[in-house]
């Protein structure tokens, strides 16, 4: 399990997307051309949650990993 931090193109409001997605995203940025997300979620996860996405016409900008470390 690790953090991604998911860029979507344009202005995302964060309750309308988590009320509709397979997982709770929480907002860290956003403007009118880009808003950023973070979920913490495996690659399975992480891939259901991009064919949701997707399906709703969102258009990524990238998706990056923040690693957790321990100790």
């Amino acid at each position: 399990m690790v953090n991604y931090h998911i860029q979507l193109r344009g202005q995302v409001d964060e309750a309308d997307l988590n009320s509709m997605s397979p997982l709770q995203m929480v907002r860290e940025s956003g403007d009118t051309a880009v808003t950023q997300f973070s979920v913490h979620t495996d690659q399975s996860g992480l891939i259901g949650l991009m064919r949701h996405l997707q399906g709703l016409g969102y258009i990524f900008l990238s998706i990056t990993t923040c690693e957790e470390r321990s100790g």
